[in-house]
């Protein structure tokens, strides 16, 4: 009976069932407790390390105090990064200078002629201009006028000369207007001196001396359009006819170029100078004349 019950039970050297997986179970609990001892150690240390330096006054001024002195430190310029001192700028005279009323003419159109006198001035030309008068009894305007018609048929003028001065009863001119119909022309096709004269005289009268590059395309019968600092001159063929032209030659005195310039030689925008001679409300010498 013993001999049968020996023979079913375990041999002596072989561990029980389960014993295997009991150790590893201890072996991961021991390196457990360890890891968590070993953070908890080193948490300890670094939160002791933390009090004693908030303990510790001396360190924290000792550290400001550095701090202070580095930014507050003066940065030191060589004498070769010096900045250059700059002389004192000193303004020109003919920076400040009232301008000259002579310039006003070469900038500021007006009309430097009255209607009166340039009505005069063609009539010694041998143009039969009319007197310088009222347009008419009810009509404040004035004017004087020449018309002379060469050749005409039953119903119209086949060629003829139209010139218009228009002003004022004090002789400011308003605009000067001319019409030339089937216009005689020399060999080359120009228009003929007689005409052309009409038109040179115009102009040189305005003086505008940069409003004569104008006369060459009249006389070739070009059409031209100009305008400079409010004054404008047209030149043009008549539209659906075959040999009329129009000129026309006047001021915009509310265009932006004409009131800037009037502004800048208004004497309001200036001291009083020395200077003796007249001067008038747009701050130009009555005196200056267009040297013809």
């Amino acid at each position: 009976m013993d001999k049968m019950l020996s023979a079913v039970d375990p041999p002596p050297d072989i561990p029980p069932r389960g014993w295997n997986s009991r150790l590893r179970s201890r072996r991961w609990l021991l390196w457990s407790m360890l890891l968590i001892s070993g953070l908890l150690f080193a948490g300890i240390v670094v939160f002791y390390r933390g009090l004693h330096h908030l303990d510790d006054p001396v360190g924290l001024a000792d550290d400001r105090a550095l701090d202070t002195a580095v930014r507050s430190a003066p940065v030191a310029v060589g004498p070769d990064t010096a900045a250059p001192s700059r002389p004192p700028m000193s303004i020109s005279l003919p920076l400040i200078e009232v301008p000259k009323p002579e310039w006003a003419s070469q900038f500021l159109r007006m009309w430097r002629v009255s209607g009166l006198n340039i009505c005069g001035a063609l009539r010694e030309a041998g143009i039969e201009m009319s007197d310088w008068k009222a347009a008419s009894m009810r009509n404040r305007s004035y004017e004087c006028y020449f018309q002379r018609i060469y050749e005409r048929d039953e119903v119209r003028p086949l060629s003829s000369t139209f010139v218009k001065v228009r002003g004022n009863e004090i002789g400011d001119i308003v605009d000067i207007r001319a019409k030339i119909i089937g216009p005689a022309t020399d060999t080359k096709g120009h228009l003929a001196p007689a005409v052309l004269r009409i038109f040179e005289i115009i102009v040189k009268q305005a003086c505008w001396r940069d409003f004569e590059d104008t006369l060459a395309s009249i006389q070739n019968l070009r059409d031209v359009e100009y305008e400079r600092f409010g004054a404008y001159l047209s030149f043009t063929r008549e539209a659906g006819s075959g040999n009329n032209y129009n000129f026309v030659l006047g001021l915009k005195a509310t265009s932006d170029s004409q009131v800037r310039t009037k502004t800048y030689f208004s004497t309001e925008r200036w001291l009083a100078t020395t200077d003796p001679r007249p001067m008038d409300s747009l701050g130009t010498s009555m005196s200056t004349s267009c040297v013809q």
